[in-house]
Order: structure tokens, then sequence, then C-alpha cells
């Protein structure tokens, strides 16, 4: 499907937009753009790479003339721009807004304005039951997409989004930072040891914005099934990789905006979605306003079932996550005493 085509990234100075390029820059794949408002980052990759299929656009999806230039002539747009620090947004909730909302919004219009032919929008575990800034602000960004995708000719433009959970040594991941704690000998600080969050690699998550490109439909959201661990598991995990034996661990409490654990769909969502073995496809509600449909006997109830979340997965003991951990080039590279750079 990419053969001679243009695919645009926003956000695609990170860590996502790396790994995509490592899959597809030596494809037949026209061209890759990437759109981001950090020249540094795109000098960087432009060195790096030195690929003359990629293109960079200096640019920011809150500034909908940007986009809109961008993505004049691009067939498929991978949406991953976006304000995603929990904590930061807290504070500056209205800058979240501006980003993951407006910003949405600009993408999609564009898109549409320059018949896009696909556009996956990437979310996350946090949009669902969201309690913190960020979360409320993905949460609307996928009521944008689904609101969009209901007035869009689907013959000209398909909008579809996915959602995962923690992506693991990606930029601002949990892993690296305790990597570099324990090498300098400075105690782990961990916000809750019970705290569980979905664990994924950066491959998963081009696996599922993949999966998603090639089976959605207006308005679908996917989402992969994936193990979960306790921040206290990880931590354990990492020390014997590290063969560091009873390194210190300071508790500190959660932050500005954490939960105790994640949830990929709601109750809400389990009663519609599609179990596709390795996904979930929740499918958008197209029910207009008048709400006529009485409920069958067959049909499932909200009431009879539950939230799939990081407390009720499968969960990772510490020989499980070793063996994931072990599945990242950057944990390969630690154990082997080697430096290694996390793009993005």
């Amino acid at each position: 499907m990419f053969r001679n085509k243009i695919l645009l990234i926003t956000g695609g100075t990170g860590s996502f937009g790396n790994v995509v390029l490592k899959r597809f820059l030596e494809t037949d794949i026209k061209e890759i753009r990437i759109f981001s408002r950090d020249e540094k980052k795109q000098d960087d990759m432009r060195k790096k790479y030195n690929n003359p299929k990629l293109k960079f656009y200096i640019g920011d999806v809150r500034d909908f003339k940007s986009i809109l230039n961008a993505s004049r002539g691009v067939d498929y747009i991978f949406h991953a721009a976006a304000l995603k620090q929990v904590p930061s947004c807290e504070f500056h909730p209205m800058e979240a807004v501006k980003t993951n909302v407006i910003g949405t919004e600009n993408v999609l219009e564009a898109a549409i304005t320059n018949e896009v032919s696909r556009v996956v929008c990437l979310s996350t575990d946090k949009a669902v039951y969201p309690i913190n800034a960020m979360g409320i602000s993905k949460a609307m960004m996928e009521k944008v997409m689904v609101a969009k995708s209901r007035n869009v000719d689907s013959s000209k433009t398909v909008i579809c989004g996915t959602r995962y959970g923690n992506v693991m040594a990606s930029r601002g991941s949990v892993i690296p930072l305790f990597v570099n704690l324990i090498k300098a000998g400075k105690p782990i600080t961990i916000t809750d040891p019970k705290m569980t969050r979905f664990m994924m690699t950066l491959e998963d998550a081009v696996d599922l914005v993949l999966y998603a490109f090639e089976n959605g439909s207006n308005g679908d959201v996917f989402v992969q099934k994936a193990p979960a661990a306790t921040i206290e598991t990880l931590a354990h995990a990492l020390h014997e990789l590290l063969d560091i034996e009873n390194h210190p661990i300071n508790v500190i409490g959660t932050r500005h905006g954490e939960k105790l654990y994640e949830a990929l769909l709601s109750r809400e969502e389990m009663v519609a979605a599609y179990d596709l073995g390795d996904y979930y496809q929740i499918p958008p509600d197209l029910r207009d306003l008048n709400y006529g449909k009485f409920v069958e006997d067959g049909d499932v109830r909200i009431s009879e079932v539950e939230d799939y979340n990081s407390h009720n997965t499968k969960r990772l003991d510490i020989q499980g996550m070793k063996e994931l951990l072990l599945k990242l080039p950057f944990m390969q590279a630690i154990c082997a005493g080697e430096t290694y750079e996390l793009d993005g």
C-alpha cells in the first residue's frame, strides 16, 4: 500500500517517527515527510539518515496553514504530534488543549481539504477514564477524530486511531531514567510500587498503527492487547539485568495527575468492541440523537462486562519483565556494556 506513496508523520522527530523511518526508508515508499517544530532534531535526523526520500517541514500542528502546506500531495498521515508529559500538562492544561485537541482538528481538516487517503491518529490509555489534563485532552482528541470521520467522504479520506500504553525506552520513558540512576549509584525513585502499567515496545506501537492503517474504517480505534507489570517488578527486573543487588529504592508517592492503573478500553467500549485476537477494534457509535432502538435479549449490557486495564491484563513477573526488556535495543546495548543513545 505504500509503494510510490507519500507519508507525512506529525511529531516525526520523536521516538515513534524514528522507528517508522527505520521500517520504511529502505522500502519502495516514494517519500516520508517529517513535520515538527524542532529544527535541531530535524537537522540531526537529516544527517543521521541522509536519505533523499526523507523531507523535512518546520511547522506546528497549532498552525493550520503550516500543516495544510505540509500535507499537500500527501497520501497518508500518521498523527503522532502531542504533549504527552502528565505533570507538565497538569500545570499547563491549555497548552495540552492547543496541541492535542486543536492541533488534531487542524491536522484532520488539512487532510480532508487535501484529500489525504488515510489518517491514523495516535492516542493513549490515559484517554480512558481520564483524571489528568493530558488524558482529558487525548480523550477530546479521540472525540474530534470520530466526529470528523462522521462527516468525511470515505471514498476520499479514512480517519481512524490507535490507543496504547507505556512504550518502553521511548522518549520520556521511566526505563532509561532507572538505568541511569542505577549506573550512577543513586536510589531509584518510585511513585507507588503497586502501580501497574501496560508494557509494549516501540516496534509494537508501529505494528499497531500499521494494523489500524490497513484495517481501519472511519472512526475506528484499535487497541493492542499488552501485558502489564508493577513499577516494583520493573525496578527489580532492571536490578537483575544490570547485576546489581540491594540497590536502594525511594518511594516518593504519586505525581500530579497519576493513576494507580491505566485502562485501554472502558466498560462502555468493551460492550461494542470486536476481539480480533491480538487487537481490539472499537467501532464508532454511529447512532443519531434519536434513540429508538430497544435492547434485545441477546444484547450485552454494560453491567455485564468489565473494562480492560493494567490490573486485569496478563501480569508480568520479574522473569517475564526481563525477557521483554531484553527485546529493546537500548537494554541489549546497556547489558553488553555499550553506550546507546535513544532516538527522539
